[in-house]
């Protein structure tokens, strides 16, 4: 499915029926990183899984964007839909851009979802994400790899499941390079903490144990800012949480029920 937006054409996935559930992906990924999880959730929900802007099959004109600007494609999305206000979860980079939807659009938001994320990446991000940014564009994607891997997943997850390890690495190596720059930028410059306390919608803030690239201190910070939020860290769990981890998905899928 496709909607027509400024920068181009946005991709998404459609699946199932019954209520709206929105499912935002990390950065360098797409809406398919989600299919294990869509099989789960569509005989109770109607799953509408976006490719961001470079990302998966969605085309973009290579103009700089910032994470409310990938908040306002999302609103647009579930207006476009008409079957708002939705559940949303999200993950990584796809969290970033469900708090600034959030805050932004709180009549569009059912409920919230958070995993592996953060509202401000904190003191060196500059630095931090200005070095990530160049590696997105001068590094070979299949040498990226090694780096994103080990965040992603833990050493157990990487023996169980090496296909579904697999199937996520060729959806990054698929990722349009300037437009993963460009993320990396627009999560340099995003920063929402001041405005947690703006969120209504009842919010589960997920992160593993383990995760280094939005660690558990993150999580706390969400859920010390979001009144009523409920945190949960899985253990032994890294930054894909919600790929990774059937407890993660449980909760989450149970905090969507209606």
């Amino acid at each position: 499915m496709i909607l027509e937006r400024p920068w181009g054409s946005m991709h998404y996935l459609d699946e199932g029926s019954g209520p709206l559930v929105v499912l935002l992906h990390p950065l360098a990924e797409a809406g398919e990183l989600w299919r294990r999880w869509i099989d789960e959730l569509t005989p109770r929900f109607r799953v509408v899984a976006p490719d961001a802007r470079g990302h998966g099959d969605s085309v973009w004109d290579g103009t700089e964007f910032s994470v409310p600007d990938l908040a306002a494609d999302v609103a647009a999305l579930v207006d476009h839909l008409g079957a708002g206000p939705a559940r949303v979860a999200a993950l990584s980079m796809g969290g970033c851009t469900a708090v600034a939807l959030a805050v932004r659009h709180p009549h569009l938001v059912h409920s919230l979802v958070l995993a592996d994320t953060t509202a401000d990446y904190g003191p060196g991000k500059e630095t931090a994400w200005g070095e990530r940014a160049a590696k997105a564009i001068t590094v070979p994607r299949e040498q990226q790899l090694a780096f994103q891997v080990d965040r992603w997943f833990s050493p157990r997850f990487l023996k169980q499941d090496p296909a579904e390890v697999e199937r996520i690495s060729r959806i990054f190596t698929r990722t349009d390079s300037p437009a993963h720059a460009a993320a990396c930028r627009a999560l340099r410059a995003y920063d929402d903490s001041a405005r947690l306390g703006e969120i209504t919608a009842p919010t589960l803030v997920l992160v593993g144990e383990d995760d280094y690239a939005t660690p558990p201190v993150m999580a706390e910070a969400l859920h010390a800012g979001i009144a009523g939020s409920r945190l949960q860290v899985l253990p032994e769990v890294r930054h894909l949480s919600l790929v990774e981890s059937p407890q993660a998905r449980a909760l989450a899928s149970e905090h969507l029920a209606p």
